[in-house]
């Protein structure tokens, strides 16, 4: 079994225009002083990463590299959500992540597209040049505006949504693949690939890619209403990245899971800062040891309610106290009496004439 890797932090939700963390060597120190072990970072924020730059010189990955290490900390992975999600948007959204780009593709939904595939491609080669295994990222989405089945949906076009995604993402896939790195997706509402049964479909449309895997995050499942233990028992051997964000789902007589346009504080499913929700995490760090995951446990922060340097701070201490270091021998060794077949055969009633 392995120990999971952590404590570590996504750096997307902390990153803004006032020091520390305007630049990757103040979040680095600002990481380490609140006992953070590592750094997911978002590659589209330029105050803390040059993306290009990573998947052009080693030097520059070299530097990276050392300005994480001189706080004692490393990489977890990469990330390209913003970019992930222009891979396939579908008109509907398109004013809506139209910021996502650089402002020269604002009004170029083609391009934007584009910009992003190139993005992805950079990220595997950066990712490769920072000795990284995995990355993370969004799907993008082409059938989301109609995930509920009404209108009915003509015969097909849920086939045809995910067959091209599909085409999108193998060469990309392809890329991760010379790269030696896997693409975690973030199963996450408004995304084509937001459960299991839609990563299967995914799956199925890239031929079982070896690099397509998931970004287990508990709290996206819990505001669905999924059994996020059980996804782990179908799925661990593809999870290869962790969001660590509680959520809690408190059901109400005025609306659901689809929150009725409500602000995030209003819904009945919202999320929280870690140990403020109902999320068992105890029982999820037990299967991930069980499973042996290969990966780090990464506070993902997002609460309508704490303040973000509280959930930090909070999110060191609670993530550390829940990493099982995992055992080398069986519990009960002490009263084990070796191996003899002989012996066994005896307790059997075998070989007695």
């Amino acid at each position: 079994m392995k120990t999971i890797k952590g404590p570590g932090i996504f750096l997307a939700q902390f990153a803004s225009d006032d020091a520390p963390f305007n630049s990757l060597d103040g979040m680095a120190r600002w990481a380490a002083r609140l006992g953070f072990k590592g750094v997911q970072i978002p590659s589209w924020d330029r105050r803390l990463f040059d993306l290009r730059q990573a998947a052009e010189s080693q030097d520059y990955c070299d530097d990276v590299l050392g300005i994480v290490g001189e706080s004692k900390l490393a990489i977890t992975e990469l990330s390209t959500h913003l970019q992930g999600q222009l891979v396939a948007t579908h008109p509907a959204y398109d004013v809506l992540f139209a910021d996502f780009a650089p402002a020269e593709w604002k009004q170029d939904s083609p391009g934007r597209q584009a910009w992003a595939v190139q993005q992805l491609r950079w990220a595997a080669e950066a990712s490769k040049r920072l000795g990284l295994t995995a990355h993370a990222t969004f799907s993008g989405a082409l059938a989301w505006p109609f995930f509920y089945p009404w209108p009915q949906r003509p015969a097909g076009l849920i086939d045809e949504a995910f067959a091209e995604l599909g085409r999108r993402w193998l060469p990309i896939l392809d890329a991760f693949e010379d790269a030696g790195v896997d693409v975690c997706y973030e199963l996450h509402p408004g995304e084509d690939l937001h459960d299991g049964a839609t990563f299967e479909r995914f799956l199925s449309a890239v031929g079982g890619h070896k690099r397509a895997n998931i970004l287990y995050d508990p709290s996206h499942m819990i505001l669905q209403q999924m059994d996020y233990l059980g996804f782990l028992d179908l799925y661990h051997e593809r999870v290869r990245a962790f969001h660590v964000k509680d959520a809690e789902y408190r059901p109400s007589a005025r609306s659901g899971v689809y929150g009725g346009y409500q602000a995030w504080i209003d819904r009945p499913g919202r999320f929280r800062s870690l140990g403020d929700g109902q999320i068992d995490f105890n029982a999820i760090f037990s299967k991930m040891a069980q499973y042996d995951f290969p990966g780090w446990a990464v506070l993902e922060w997002e609460c309508c309610l704490k303040h973000p340097e509280a959930g930090a701070a909070e999110g060191a201490k609670f993530i550390k106290e829940k990493i099982i270091r995992v055992t080398e021998r069986a519990f009960d060794d002490f009263a084990g009496s070796g191996a003899d077949m002989e012996k066994n055969r005896t307790i059997l009633g075998l070989d007695q004439g």
